[in-house]
Formats: structure tokens, sequence, C-alpha cells
């Protein structure tokens, strides 16, 4: 039996879904009319099986409609809240959802070739801002925090037929196992791939390194500077990635304080006051200038972010008495 075409406003609901700009109330209110029947339950199915292709294409796994829509029941509020900013690709949302309000207004029963839609698919991004640290969690279950000033880029189809999101800046990833669907971090430098684990990843744009350290599980890095075999960690071991060179090198690594950031501490444990200063001015959102005669200097410290002050931070490091500080023209100048 032919589906009866829905109210244009139903359509109108599907295509914000689908371009991730759905309001809570808006959810709900489609949530509900597609539990009203087993026809509404097909048309938004059907629906969200054109929308997601996009992530299909080019895979080797199958569409899942199903664990797609029950996903679409699962969902909250799509939009940012104060603890998470939601950015995206809005050119590319505008064309999802022209292509999608095309199929819907000429009938789901007609399309054909749904990997037609592959690029205008929209992608989800989410934002650490400078001086916060957020976390979120993933449509797999997975949890992850971001760093303060990190992107994370993932597809509306994750964790239904593929795990893969491209990382700027540092964030730190518990993964829920599934061997069937590995989980894949991507950066223009180095790919991690895993089953289930947890791991540090830092590659901000401005830093010369990549870093992957490793707590639990196993992790397998490759080099997309160099040709080289792919190289595996265990946990308490630590790749260092030279972006410059591409050499990757590994090491046994304590790493207790490596992702202490994502409890709001600062720990510097002899670190160059160049990198240190960069830390800061992401943590606190400031600028900070050091002096070329202090380049090369190391210091340690350990700080908490939201008791100290970047005042209190930056006087605790003069207080060795090789640096000094002065604030002049909305910035921070060590000297």
């Amino acid at each position: 039996m032919k589906t009866k075409k829905p109210d244009i406003d139903i359509d109108d609901l599907i295509i914000s879904y689908l371009s991730g700009s759905l309001n809570e109330e808006d959810l709900a209110r489609l949530q509900r009319w597609a539990l009203e029947s087993e026809a509404h339950r097909d048309y938004v199915r059907n629906s969200l099986e054109i929308g997601f292709s996009a992530s299909v294409a080019g895979s080797n796994k199958d569409f899942n409609a199903d664990k797609a829509f029950a996903s679409f029941l699962q969902r909250t509020d799509l939009r940012h809240s104060r603890q998470r900013r939601i950015i995206l690709s809005w050119r590319n949302a505008y064309r999802t959802a022209a292509v999608i309000a095309l199929v819907l207004m000429t009938g789901i029963g007609y399309y054909q070739g749904k990997h037609a839609v592959i690029d205008y698919f929209a992608d989800i991004v989410l934002e650490a801002p400078l001086g916060t640290q957020t976390k979120l969690g993933l449509p797999d279950g997975s949890v992850v925090w971001l760093n303060s000033g990190s992107k994370l880029t993932y597809s509306q189809g994750f964790g239904m037929n593929n795990r893969r999101l491209l990382l700027e800046g540092e964030g730190y990833f518990e993964v829920v196992h599934n061997k069937e669907m590995p989980f894949e971090v991507q950066t223009k430098e180095l790919i991690l791939r895993v089953l289930g684990t947890k791991f540090n990843f830092k590659n901000y744009a401005d830093d010369k390194e990549v870093v992957v350290s490793l707590m639990e599980g196993k992790v397998v890095l490759r080099n997309e500077l160099k040709n080289m075999p792919e190289i595996c960690l265990q946990p308490n071991e630590q790749a260092i990635l030279n972006k410059q060179t591409g050499e990757m090198q590994t090491s046994k690594t304590v790493v207790t304080h490596i992702n202490c950031w994502k409890d709001n501490n600062l720990f510097f444990d002899e670190e160059l006051l160049e990198d240190i200063a960069k830390k800061l001015m992401r943590s606190y959102d400031v600028q900070i200038e050091v002096a070329d005669s202090l380049r090369g200097r190391r210091f340690y410290g350990d700080f908490i972010i939201g008791k100290n002050s970047i005042e209190e931070v930056l006087t605790t490091i003069a207080a060795t008495g090789r640096v000094h500080y002065a604030y002049k023209e909305g910035k921070y100048i060590l000297y």
C-alpha cells in the first residue's frame, strides 16, 4: 500500500533533522509523529535511509536503516548546549536539505540510487572554545574530552557503519569496544585505529609534534607523512611524530599526568616556556608573548584552572627569579 504523503511541515522537520539543526521541541514532535502509525514509521525510516546513505558510499558495510531509526528515537537536542557547541558545515547542510527536500516532495517510492546524495551530506563539528574543556558523548557510546581550542568532526552516520572522526587540537578518548567497527581518529599527519581503549591524542595546528599516549588497550598508528610500517602502541607507551621530518618514535612513559587537563589541571614537567605559554593561552583564553631570550628555558609546575588565576600561574613562574612579566596592550609579556 502506498504511504500517504505527510504534511509539508513534517518534511521540514525531517530535513532539519538530517541537517542537524532540529531543536529539542521539534525533535520530540517528529518522534511522536513517527510513532503514531506504521506508515509514519516507514516514512521517517526511509527518509533517514536517504539522508544517511552518504556515510555508506565507499564503505564495505551495509547501511542499517533500522539502527538509524532507533538512534533517531533515542536522540535529544541536536543543537548546542552550554557544555557543547555543535557547528554544522552549513554550505553542505543547505545542499543536503535541498536534495532531501526534492526527494520528499517527489515521493520516497520514486527515489532510486540512494548514493546520489553522497556529496551533499553535512558533518557535525564539536568545539571546545578557548578557556574551556568539554566532555562529549559520541553516538556509539564512546566518550571524549576536548581540550581548549580543539575541534572534532564526524558524519551524522557515525556509529552506524563507521566510527571515523577528524581531530584538531587535543582529545582524551574512552572508546567503546566494537570488533566489527574500528574507531579511527584521522589527521593529515597520523591516523589512529582502535577497537576499544583509552588514549590521549594531541595535535594542535601550531604544535611541532603529534603526540599519542596510551592508557589502556591497544592502538595502531599509520604515519601519513612517511611510508613506514604501522606502529602498535601498548599501555603506558607514547608515540611522537615530528611534523617536519615525518619521523615517529615510541617510548615508555608515565601517563598519569598526560590527561589531567580534562579535570582542569595544568601539569608542566620541565617543559619549554614557549610551550607552557601556548597551553596557558588556550586554557585561560589570553595572549602571551615570550621574549626570545627566554626561549629554551624549562619549568616545572602544577596548577588548577579555576582555582589558580593566570596571574597566579605567571607569578609562580616568575618566582624562579629567571622570568618577569607585565601586562601591556591586552597581552602578557614574559621577559
